[in-house]
């Protein structure tokens, strides 16, 4: 089997500790609206999209500090999520534009780009619309872009649009109920995220989700063709997947894994839709590596 890496960043803050990410937020104004980011650690740039409802604050911050040990990470809020001023896109070439809009606002003219679960969509069309800006691509939690055979399952939907998450639902969302291993490392992670983070930024209406998912539906038609464009990219990717992701079933890879020339899969066992918080270090030790002895 092939296995996949997931990136993103750029640097002005250095790593200081495995708890807590110490990076402010910071405004870049383009094209009317104002994205918010964050920047951690020096290295190679990494830009990461975030997934369904995130915003800056529910990345795993020892995930995102252990990635900044070797890395410039750069995590954002899309155009009207979270922090960030506008609306979100109903499409993901649109959506891909905040990596874009980002990249030339901090002066990035390379850098790896990654994504988990939507955001793993809205990388695989930011590598394909700007491939001069994109030199490995990360992807977590995802699925190929266009159509899969497995759709998510209604457990999802069942907990994923209620408009406040408790730790159930982040648990059966997230990790593997199942395992009482991965209902444990979800504790930790769960703990650490909420040290620090405001719950008002995170998208709660229908309206808002109504958004994401005309994005989601947009990239299942694929009327542009991407999937067979995605299929012959010559970009390094590295794909994290969870052996149970009730979301992006891991088996839609399984028909591209002989197809994606530049790909490596890496799947983690009793895992679900965020093997990089269930597994933060070395999730980051893996994406590292790969950064390192890749070329494009």
């Amino acid at each position: 089997m092939k296995r996949l890496f997931f990136i993103t960043g750029l640097a002005v803050l250095s790593f200081i500790s495995h708890a807590q990410s110490p990076a402010k937020t910071q405004y870049l104004e383009s094209n009317g609206r104002k994205l918010a980011y964050r920047v951690i650690g020096a290295g190679t740039p990494i830009i990461i999209a975030n997934r369904f409802r995130g915003t800056l604050d529910t990345w795993d911050p020892l995930f995102l500090n252990s990635l900044a040990k070797n890395n410039q990470v750069i995590i954002f809020d899309y155009s009207g999520i979270g922090y960030s001023t506008g609306k979100l896109p109903t499409t993901l070439p649109e959506v891909a534009k905040d990596i874009k809009d980002l990249a030339d606002g901090l002066n990035i003219k390379k850098a790896a780009i990654g994504g988990w679960s939507y955001g793993g969509l809205v990388a695989q069309v930011a590598s394909l619309e700007y491939p001069s800006l994109v030199t490995r691509l990360i992807l977590l939690g995802t699925n190929p872009i266009g159509k899969n055979e497995l759709p998510l399952e209604p457990l999802f939907l069942e907990h994923a649009l209620k408009p406040v998450n408790d730790f159930n639902d982040e648990t059966v969302l997230f990790f593997e109920p199942a395992s009482p291993e991965s209902l444990k490392l979800a504790k930790a992670s769960h703990d650490r995220i909420y040290k620090s983070i405001d719950v008002s930024k995170i998208p709660s209406t229908q309206e808002v989700f109504n958004l994401y998912f005309a994005g989601g539906a947009d990239s299942r038609e694929d009327k542009a063709g991407l999937r067979q464009k995605f299929i012959a990219t010559k970009i390094p990717v590295l794909i994290l997947s969870g052996d149970h992701d009730i979301s992006f079933p891991v088996e839609n890879w399984y028909s591209l894994t002989r197809k994606l020339a530049t790909a490596q899969h890496i799947v983690f066992a009793h895992t679900g839709h965020a093997p990089q918080h269930q597994f933060p270090e070395l999730s980051a030790d893996y994406i590292s590596s790969f950064i390192n002895r890749t070329n494009k």
